[in-house]
Parts: structure tokens; C-alpha cells; sequence
């Protein structure tokens, strides 16, 4: 009795149940991305233009990236409580849009809308930083894969979304707006008490390597399965009862990964307390921990950061000899007059920074404008993705959708999965990651300018790729620069960025364009889809092209940026992880 007791409390304690439970939150916490499939319905039933839409478009963004509010309470509340306050603020907001789409209450003013809208959405940063707070805790030496996969879910909830939407076969789109008010909360408030950390960094196994293979290997065959599904259910017309084994048989993969803490709890695997502290070391070298001496320390600059590799080449206890021989030389030459000593200014590279300590630093702000740029350009399309297809001669505009959700998860996953290979395996900065998926997000934007046949279907792919692979590799480089101590307030201000880039690419520029070419063409007559009392249409590769453009430039800059915080951090991210490689290479 006494061991099934303890093997329980073991269960519910392992970490990659936390993992798990936050997989399955995650995978209905992206409600923002689909918001290419409700802002039609809404722009009918409710007779928007363009322009209001697109400010439902940046309200919506900011209710996605406002998350200061989330990570404040997550340093006074449970974490449990958290997600209870994000499920509420999900239901509350999108279940009162879909009351007034559906004309069971009274259409409020637009500003009132964009409240709604607001709140709603803002249940997403509750999700995301509980989930991605808990888990980076808990696997601290894994921080690009655990980023990855859990944004990744979050992009492919689109998709997951839409097929449990197929299964209602509803003809009202209004039907998607309620589901996306009861789903996320009800699935929040089923799991909170299992999100939390769990001292995971005591949990180290040799297998935890097979674990996270055996989640990619989930991440890749749902990826491929979704996308088969969407594909076959766009081309072939499907009884109700194939949709619901389709959607049957994704549940099951789903569920595939909560075998591994079963596993790991039954397994009699264990770690020895020299292996756990071998695997710490690094940690305990990225994160040092404060002290009194720290305060007091004399150092002649910053310096000290770039560090030369002959300098880490001397053992540490030779090294902390010279330190300590170099500092008392100094003390006495400042007694003497001889030097003006300087004495260390807040943490450096690598170790715990708060938020006020990071935004003084430039490194901090390539992140956030790289990422405003990057990431405001793809979520620009993705928000547009409905009037995109639309004016293009596209009937079903759900397609497209779920297909960037899949891309997106593809990214997000292929993001955390190839930057962590470039600084575990070469000690290059993560950033480099980011500054191939801008160029990549480049040629998606001119293909979906372009609006060739089939162009469109290449474009949501590339761009997809691109955007999702934003939010695996920035979250992990603010952690290793500025440390995991204050990880959720830094987290939810570069979030910040996103709806800034959103308002200006979508709020201000593609919604001023579209409304322009709609006009031109409601009054020359050249559009047999506009009706007189409708919101007005805009039809032809022209709606979009010049903003296609435009965002290309911008991702182009946006690459240029990365480049220049790869040039800036290629020390910090030698002093983090060449270290441990080049002992590991000397021992082999």
C-alpha cells in the first residue's frame, strides 16, 4: 500500500505530467488564430468594413500580448488560480460576441466590441504563462525544445479547433465563436491543479532524450495528420460519421504522450545525486545566485562579459585564484589614489535580470523591435487570412486557416528543435534561428502578393513557418540572456511587441489599402460580389499586394537586426554553452 501511495505522489509530482497537462492547454489556448475564420461572420452579421475589422484584429492582438496582468498574478496567486482567471476571461469575452453575432443581445459600440474582443483573448496569455513558466522551471536544460513545443501547440490550435468545429457540422459560423468560448476554459479548468512546478530539475533521467524524441515524433505525425484531414475534407464531401473518426483517431495521438510520465513513474530508472549534480553545473553557471560579495565586487567594466576562450580555457579554481589576486592589487591602488575603482552595475548577460534592469539594455531591445517586426508581419496575415483568400476567388476560407495553424506548429517545434542544435552542439547564438526564418517569412510575404494560382497555399506555408518559429526562439533567448528569475515579466513585455507590429501592419496599413481598392472598385462597378447594402469588397490579387510588399521590407529589416544581436551575444552564448562542449569534447 505504501508503495502504490508513493509511486502516485511520484506521478503527480513528475514533471512530464506538468509537461503533458500543459500540451493539452496549450492545445486550445491559441483562440487568436482563429480569428481569420470568425471576423468573416462577424464583418456580415454585424456590417463592419474592413477598417473596423482590422481594429478588432488589434484588439484582439493586444488581448493575445498584453500578459502583464497574467505574470503578476502568477508571482501572488497559485498557479491553479491563474488559469482559473484566464478561463473566466475567455468564457466571459467571447461567449457575450458570439450572444450579440447571433442577435441574443444588443450590438454594442464598436469600442465596446473591441473590449469584448480584448478579454477574450487575454485568457491565451493566462495559458501561455502558466504553461511556459511551470515547464521552463521544470526542465531548465531544455528550454528550446519545452518553448517550441509547447508555442507550437498553442499555433496548432487552430487546426485541432476547427476540426472538433467540423464534427457540429453547423452551417452558422457564429457556432465557432461559442466553441471558442467554452472549449479553452473548460479544458483550463479540467487540468490547473496538474500545471505547477514540481522541482524538475531533480527529475533528471537518461531516458528524459527518448521523451522528448517520442513528443516530437507526436508533434510531427499530428502535424501531418491534420493537414491530410483539412485537405481531404476540402476536396472530398465527407458523412458527419467519417469527420468524427477523423477526429477520433486525433484525440488518440493526443494522448499518446501521456504514456511517458506513466512510464517514468513505473520505470525503476533513477539518477544518482553525482549524475543530477553534473547535469546542474551549467544550469548553476547560467544562473548564479546573488550574494552579499556579489554587491561588493570590483570589476574594471563590462568587459568582463566577452570573456576570451583562452581566459575559459583556465580551471575555474585558477581562475577565481587570479580574480581574487587582481581585486586586492586594485582595493590597494584605490586606497592609494592610484585607480578610480568602478564598481559592478546590475547583473550581466546570463544571469537573472528584472524587467527594469533589462530595458536599459540594447540587447533586450533588438529582441523586442526583431520581433515586432517579424512576428507583427505574420500575424498581420494571419488575421487577414479570410478577406486574403477571399479576394483571391478562394470559397473556403477555413482551409487556409488551419493550414498556417499547421505551419505555424511546424515552425514553432522546427524553431526550438534547430536552435537549440545551433547552441548545444556549436555554441552559436539562438538569434541566428530567427534570422532565417525572417528571410524566409520574405519570400512568403511576395508569394501571397503575387496571387498566382496556388500561390496562396505556398505563402500561408512559408509565412506560417516563419511567424511560428518567432515564439520558440524568443522566449528561449530572454532566458539565457536575462535569466529565468523574472522570465514571465520579460516574457509578457516582449509579447508586447506582437499587437504593436499588428497595429501597425494590419491596423494602419493593410486595412487603410484594402478600403481604398474596395472603393475604387465599388464605384467603377468592376465588383459583381458587392452589394448595396453590405460591407464593402474588395476582389483581385491588388487588394493585398502592395501590403505584401511592404511587409517584406520589413521582415528584411527585421533580419538585418537579428544579425546584428548574433554579432552582440556570440560571447555570452560561448560563456553559456562552448564551456560545457569543449570539457565534454576534452573528456571524449
Amino acid at each position: 500500500m505504501g508503495m502504490c501511495n508513493e509511486k502516485l505522489v511520484g506521478f503527480l509530482n513528475n514533471r512530464w505530467l506538468v509537461f503533458v497537462a500543459a500540451i493539452w492547454v496549450q492545445s486550445c489556448a491559441g483562440i487568436g488564430y482563429l480569428f481569420g475564420s470568425i471576423s468573416p461572420v462577424i464583418k456580415t452579421n454585424l456590417s463592419y468594413s474592413q477598417r473596423q475589422i482590422a481594429r478588432l484584429g488589434v484588439a484582439k492582438d493586444l488581448g493575445d500580448s498584453v500578459g502583464t496582468l497574467a505574470g503578476t498574478l502568477l508571482e501572488i496567486l497559485p498557479f491553479w488560480a491563474t488559469l482559473l482567471v484566464g478561463a473566466i476571461s475567455n468564457f466571459v469575452g467571447y461567449g457575450w460576441i458570439w450572444l450579440i453575432v447571433t442577435g441574443r443581445a444588443p450590438v454594442l459600440p464598436l469600442w465596446a466590441m473591441c473590449v469584448l474582443v480584448f478579454v477574450g483573448t487575454n485568457g491565451e496569455t493566462y495559458f501561455n504563462t502558466v504553461s511556459l513558466v511551470s515547464c521552463v522551471q521544470n526542465f531548465p536544460k531544455s528550454r528550446g525544445p519545452v518553448v517550441g513545443i509547447l508555442k507550437g501547440f498553442a499555433g496548432l490550435s487552430g487546426a485541432i479547433l476547427t476540426q472538433i468545429y467540423a464534427i457540429m457540422h453547423s452551417p452558422d459560423s457564429a457556432d465557432l465563436i461559442f466553441m471558442i468560448a467554452v472549449g479553452p476554459a473548460l479544458v483550463a479548468i479540467g487540468l490547473m491543479f496538474f500545471i505547477k512546478p514540481v522541482a524538475g530539475h531533480r527529475q533528471v533521467r537518461q531516458s528524459d532524450a527518448m521523451s522528448f524524441t517520442t513528443v516530437y515524433g507526436v508533434c510531427l505525425l499530428l502535424a501531418a495528420y491534420l493537414m491530410g484531414v483539412m485537405l481531404v475534407e476540402d476536396l472530398v464531401t465527407l458523412s458527419s460519421t467519417v469527420i468524427a473518426i477523423f477526429t477520433a483517431v486525433m484525440f488518440v495521438i493526443l494522448l499518446i504522450p501521456f504514456l511517458i510520465p506513466v512510464a517514468s513513474t513505473l520505470s525503476s530508472e533513477t539518477t544518482t545525486y553525482a549524475e543530477q549534480e553534473a547535469l546542474l553545473q551549467p544550469l548553476h553557471r547560467q544562473e548564479p545566485a546573488t550574494s552579499e560579495a556579489d554587491g561588493n565586487e570590483v570589476i574594471l567594466s563590462e568587459v568582463e562579459d566577452e570573456k576570451s576562450e583562452v581566459e575559459d580555457s583556465v580551471p575555474a579554481s585558477e581562475r577565481q585564484k587570479r580574480i581574487a589576486q587582481l581585486q586586492a592589487k586594485l582595493l590597494q591602488a584605490a586606497a592609494e589614489g592610484a585607480v578610480r575603482v568602478q564598481r559592478r552595475k546590475g547583473p550581466r548577460r546570463g544571469e537573472d535580470f528584472t524587467l527594469g534592469q533589462a530595458l536599459i539594455k540594447a540587447d533586450f531591445w533588438l529582441i523586442f523591435l526583431s520581433h515586432l517586426l517579424g512576428s507583427g508581419t505574420g500575424l498581420t496575415v494571419i488575421d487577414n487570412l479570410g478577406q486574403m483568400s477571399e479576394s483571391l476567388g478562394y470559397d473556403n476560407t477555413h482551409i487556409f486557416v488551419s493550414l498556417i495553424s499547421i505551419w505555424n506548429f511546424l515552425g514553432r517545434v522546427g524553431g526550438g528543435y534547430l536552435s537549440e542544435i545551433a547552441v548545444r552542439d556549436y555554441a552559436y547564438p539562438r538569434p541566428i534561428a530567427m534570422a532565417i526564418a525572417q528571410l524566409l517569412m520574405i519570400f512568403g510575404h511576395l508569394f501571397i502578393g503575387m496571387g498566382w494560382p496556388g500561390a496562396m497555399y505556398i505563402g500561408t506555408l512559408i509565412t506560417g513557418l516563419g511567424y511560428g518559429a518567432h515564439w520558440a526562439i524568443v522566449p528561449a533567448t530572454a532566458s539565457e540572456l536575462f535569466g529565468l528569475k523574472k522570465f514571465a515579466a520579460l516574457y509578457n513585455f516582449i509579447t508586447l511587441s506582437t499587437p504593436m507590429g499588428s497595429l501597425i501592419f494590419s491596423g494602419l496599413i493593410t486595412s487603410s489599402i484594402y478600403d481604398k481598392e474596395a472603393e475604387k472598385q465599388a464605384l467603377n462597378h468592376l465588383s459583381q460580389l458587392q452589394s448595396s447594402n453590405g460591407p464593402l469588397k474588395c476582389v483581385g490579387t491588388i487588394c493585398f499586394s502592395l501590403t505584401c510588399m511592404i511587409m517584406a521590407v520589413f521582415c528584411a529589416i527585421a533580419g538585418i537586426l537579428s544579425l546584428v544581436l548574433v554579432h552582440r551575444t556570440r560571447g555570452v552564448y560561448y560563456n553559456l554553452y562552448g564551456k560545457s562542449r569543449s570539457s565534454t569534447l576534452c573528456v571524449n
